[in-house]
């Protein structure tokens, strides 16, 4: 177990939850966050998405490292992939605190942040660190796929303008790119995940950029069931070669028993499990195998990513458990992933994709 599990995460639980937040980030930075050699991930767990190679399919949702500054770190504790931001084109503050809140008794986290990040000019030039060649003509850079997650200003935004000029800021550093429509935290935002004004931004994605890496989106939970097939659609023909899903929820399930349970934002976590799982089988079944699926909400063990895989996902994320327990999760569920596999009779995660909706 890494020194940051082992030693720091009894006090970072103690803390206020943004106050811990800022610790782990600060711990990473130091290095106790562990280092782990992707190259030495089981081959089962190898996935092929997009035209990357992933050693294995965790990956660090976004909010994590909304301002790039653990990176690198993070890519050498043992995840799959990591992804960073949300950034928008301007700084923001943010909500006023508090603004984040964890339900213990639930395994659960309710935020309302609101995009708060250093802005996308920060952000850039740490991401185009992450390709410097030392003195001695080593790659310093991170050794799994990175990704950027990309939203909009709470004021003056304007989104077929500033997805595209976010875009330009960092495409060329990173190796997927994402468009968050679906916090619950900016006003508005959720409105654009409709299908025409989805199909509208990423037209003027495309215009403006015909190379560029890939490109996700990341949808609501709450969407209605209806809408999905709409909006499936109207992200391959924008050019989308994925989805995330999903973000948090602003429902509450009647079994929450924190006392935080009533406060305002987005639910993350165990809770959030049957609703993320029900809007990736309508997804997958829209989707028939034409887009790369990140599954995302309440995984906490490896049953649930071989779940979520034969569901149709083919990467997962992790945010809320991650936040509980730390770097020392992650050799947990390799572990915990690969006797799942075996115990259904699999051989490799690719072998799992999709069974559950056959």
């Amino acid at each position: 177990m890494n020194i940051m599990s082992r030693m720091m995460m009894p006090l970072i639980r103690r803390l206020d939850p943004e106050d811990a937040h800022q610790l782990a980030l600060n711990a990473l930075q130091l290095g106790l966050g562990g280092v782990s050699d992707p190259a030495r991930d089981d081959p089962a767990l190898s996935i092929r998405a997009m035209g990357l190679r992933f050693p294995n399919p965790i990956g660090i949702g976004a909010g994590f490292d909304k301002n790039a500054l653990v990176v690198r770190p993070l890519s050498r504790s043992g995840f799959g992939f990591v992804e960073a931001g949300t950034v928008t084109p301007r700084p923001q503050q943010g909500n006023p605190r508090p603004r984040l809140f964890r339900l213990t008794e639930d395994r659960a986290i309710i935020n309302r942040m609101g995009f708060n990040n250093q802005g996308i000019d920060r952000f850039a030039v740490r991401m185009a660190r992450l390709h410097r060649v030392s003195a001695s003509g080593r790659h310093v850079g991170a050794k799994v796929p990175v990704g950027a997650n990309l939203g909009i200003n709470k004021t003056g935004a304007d989104p077929e303008r500033d997805y595209p000029l976010l875009v330009s800021r960092i495409k060329n550093y990173v190796d997927y790119i994402v468009i968050n429509l679906s916090s619950p935290n900016t006003p508005g935002l959720r409105d654009l995940l409709e299908a025409s004004r989805l199909k509208s931004i990423l037209d003027a994605i495309a215009a403006a950029h015909p190379e560029r890496p890939p490109l996700l989106v990341k949808l609501s939970p709450d969407m209605a069931r209806d809408d999905i097939p709409d909006v499936v659609e109207a992200a391959i023909a924008g050019g989308a070669q994925g989805l995330i899903v999903t973000n948090t929820t602003i429902s509450r399930p009647r079994s929450l028993r924190s006392a935080y349970a009533t406060e305002t934002g987005g639910l993350s976590g165990r809770p959030l499990t049957p609703l993320s799982c029900d809007t990736l089988a309508h997804v997958s079944r829209a989707a028939k195998g034409r887009l790369t699926l990140v599954a995302c909400g309440g995984i906490e063990s490896g049953a649930d990513i071989v779940e979520r895989v034969r569901m149709g996902a083919d990467l997962v994320q992790l945010y809320t458990a991650y936040a509980y327990e730390g770097p020392a999760i992650l050799s947990r569920l390799k572990r915990e992933t690969l006797t799942a596999l075996r115990l259904q009779g699999f051989e490799t995660l690719s072998d799992a994709k999709g069974t559950a909706l056959s």
